[in-house]
């Protein structure tokens, strides 16, 4: 639904102008952008043979990535912003809920900022992203332990699952060509999604607002150019169009820290469930979190860096996956704790699922779907779609489409849940050899 098409009540068009202050208030904040390190550090790095921290202080952020924003500016015009929905929407508005919690969070995004190569840094950076041992419910297991568990299952198998599919045969260029056809017919009606090469970004592939960057000069396997095609096109790109496509809302565009994690959840739960991850993923992602973990603890960057190396990674990459887990601090400071939202949003979410099939809540799946959103707002969101302030989502992967399959594998995993394996493998002994 268009703008121009359609008319908006003067409750819509309220809705509509608070959403579009914080779209605008948003626009100058990049997380990423304000954390990463130049080349230069990478370069004395390795001119230092890994022997020396990289040269990173506070002052390295304000002197070679200042803040493109006045930030004590930007967190009053969200405070202000703030007190604008509680004046026009009043104190229990569902809709008015949702933007509050977001500048309350953007607030805190500026402050993370401000902070930068300080203990504060990480600090906020656990507030909004989370901990290595955080639990998910009082005597739940943590990240860590999650880490821990799926690591040794991982080491079991390994050398048995490789297949031609592993093999990094495609170029940056070729993984661009099929991207584009593939994700072409995806976003069939969309002329103007792009998938391009990019030498200035940390990670393998970056999805953005209609397009999603290659890292350039590397070699991908099928394997990980499936994973780019679900991930960064299906989950990432999906999302965003949704929320630009929200006539009212859309703030439901952009995305604060707590849709991050539902964002990166919803990645690696799409992987899962088109049988598209495969170990050398998943086992890349428990590496992210055992690194935050060691880093939370003490470690510093030269611990890191050796043990990704330990983990049978070069030392380019291992200086990649170490610079992800301190950018925005400093080489001996705490580590930025994003890279926890992968794991961590995979298991909220499977078990949101879990349980909306359970009390037959099933068609609020695919509003999950509907732009960046977070877990606890897909029930204000639903309410939302029935008062016609917010519209479904137009892309949503096709095994949350037709959730009938989806609602038959929790059924039986709502089951499975309380067999004791343990007992199993003490039973199944016989067999298992």
């Amino acid at each position: 639904m268009d703008l121009d098409s359609c008319m908006l009540t003067d409750y819509q068009q309220v809705i509509h102008e608070l959403s579009e202050r914080i779209v605008v208030a948003q626009k100058p904040i990049r997380i990423l952008d304000a954390l990463k390190w130049n080349n230069r550090v990478q370069e004395q790095f390795f001119k230092d043979k890994f022997k020396k921290l990289p040269m990173v202080d506070s002052s390295y952020y304000l002197e070679n990535d200042p803040l493109q924003f006045d930030p004590l500016q930007k967190i009053e015009e969200f405070h202000e912003i703030d007190r604008s929905i509680r004046r026009k929407l009043g104190q229990y508005s569902g809709v008015g809920g949702i933007m509050q919690r977001m500048c309350r969070e953007y607030s805190r995004v500026v402050e993370m900022l401000l902070a930068r190569g300080t203990p504060k840094f990480t600090e906020i950076s656990q507030e909004l992203y989370g901990s290595s041992e955080d639990a998910f419910h009082i005597g739940a297991p943590t990240l860590k332990d999650l880490a821990s568990v799926v690591s040794g299952t991982l080491e079991n198998i390994k050398d048995q699952v490789a297949t031609k599919a592993d093999i990094k045969s495609y170029t940056s260029e070729q993984t661009v060509a099929i991207l584009s056809e593939r994700l072409g017919a995806y976003f069939s009606d969309r002329t103007h999604v792009r998938v391009e090469l990019s030498d200035g970004i940390l990670a393998d592939a970056s999805a953005g607002a209609e397009r999603i960057k290659i890292h350039e000069g590397l070699k991908f396997s099928e394997r990980e150019i499936r994973v780019f095609e679900i991930h960064e096109g299906w989950v990432h790109l999906g999302t965003t169009l949704n929320g630009m496509s929200q006539p009212v809302c859309t703030f439901l565009s952009k995305g604060p820290p707590s849709s991050t994690i539902t964002q990166e959840g919803l990645g690696i739960i799409a992987e899962v469930f088109t049988f598209s991850s495969y170990p050398g993923r998943v086992k890349r992602l428990t590496n992210r979190i055992k690194a935050v973990n060691i880093a939370e603890n003490g470690a510093d960057f030269l611990d890191v860096f050796n043990f990704f190396r330990e983990q049978g990674l070069d030392e380019e990459v291992s200086y990649q996956n170490a610079s992800r887990i301190f950018r925005g601090s400093t080489p001996d400071g705490g580590p930025f704790t994003k890279d926890l939202s992968y794991s961590k949003g995979f298991i909220l979410i499977y078990n949101y699922i879990r349980l909306a099939v359970q009390r037959g809540l099933v068609n609020q799946i695919p509003l999950l779907f509907l732009g960046k959103t977070t877990l606890e707002d897909i029930h204000i969101l639903a309410d939302l779609v029935e008062e016609n302030i917010v519209t479904v989502p137009k892309y949503v992967p096709p095994q949350f489409q037709d959730i009938a399959a989806l609602s038959a594998w929790m059924c039986y995993s709502l089951f499975l849940n309380q067999l004791d394996l343990q007992r199993l493998a003490t039973d199944f002994k016989a067999i298992l050899h």
